[in-house]
């Protein structure tokens, strides 16, 4: 199963486009920094795509 759920995330983001969108910025912005929300081992992926969906999941990423 992937983890988080595409199913959770649109009820959080409302659509695909958006959550594409928003996760692909905050992958350059991890690749640019280094700088993750969480700690390093509260993640479940090893991928920063993922770790990008874990942070919409838990709400760190809040959406304007």
């Amino acid at each position: 199963m992937i983890y988080p759920s595409i199913d959770k995330l649109l009820t959080q983001v409302g659509s695909k486009y958006l959550l594409v969108n928003i996760v692909s910025k905050r992958v350059e912005e991890m690749k640019k920094t280094g700088h993750f929300q969480m700690k390093e081992n509260e993640y479940k992926s090893e991928k920063n795509i993922g770790k990008a969906l874990e942070e919409v999941s838990k709400g760190l990423i809040h959406l304007q």
